[in-house]
């Protein structure tokens, strides 16, 4: 077996991702991507096991942007509006890049027909809500935070996020975020989310009103 080396790594992760984004996951077979790199099959196949596992390091190659995205999200920060604040601000920037937001299409566009749907969720998505979970789970054993579950709390977050972005990102209307406006979105979010998980200091609002009685909420 040959040594591997990360230049050679990195030599075939350029030229996969030129390949998927010209040809798609579909069109990009692994001997169409072979014949760019030159040698063989096995080459490849000794740095990447399958396809999908190739797709998946193309797509995510910036893995410094999404730490930097989560970096805010210290358990043990004493102001929860000021680090969500500053998470978002970051996480939706990342996520709106240009270059992410070709890959997430590419992911979701090819998720029907290839693993690499299952890889995106178990690998990225599941990791950043983790990351979120523990924050606000931290957040509510201070009293900071009234929570369900972590897990629904983090989901909801997520939703908030995105919500004024969502949709034109799905139909390509949206092409570029702008600073300013990825502040005032965060900054909406981030207040419709802690008006639901802040605790309520007014029990008869809290019987009547909190979304969090079970009673009352949905």
């Amino acid at each position: 077996m040959r040594l591997k080396t990360e230049a050679k790594r990195q030599a075939i992760l350029d030229v996969a991702a030129k390949a998927f984004a010209e040809l798609g996951y579909e069109g990009a077979s692994m001997a169409e991507i072979c014949a760019r790199v030159g040698g063989s099959k096995a080459t490849i196949y000794n740095y990447f096991a399958s396809k999908d596992e190739l797709f998946f390091d193309v797509l995510t190659c910036d893995r410094s942007g999404f730490d930097h995205a989560h970096d805010p999200l210290d358990p043990a920060a004493p102001d929860v509006r000021a680090a969500l604040q500053d998470f978002g601000e970051r996480f939706i920037g990342f996520l709106y890049t240009p270059q992410i937001q070709s890959n997430r299409r590419l992911a979701i566009g090819s998720a029907a027909r290839s693993g690499i749907g299952r890889l995106m969720y178990e690998r990225e998505v599941s990791r950043s809500q983790k990351k979120i979970e523990d924050f606000l789970q931290a957040a509510a054993m201070r009293g900071d935070l009234r929570l369900l579950t972590p897990r629904l709390a983090a989901r909801q977050l997520r939703a908030l996020l995105e919500a004024e972005l969502i949709e034109e990102y799905l139909f390509q209307v949206v092409q570029t975020v702008t600073t300013e406006d990825i502040h005032g979105l965060v900054q909406r979010a981030v207040t419709a989310f802690l008006a639901i998980y802040t605790p309520v200091a007014d029990t008869r609002l809290s019987a009547e009103t909190d979304p969090l009685n079970p009673e009352t909420g949905e």
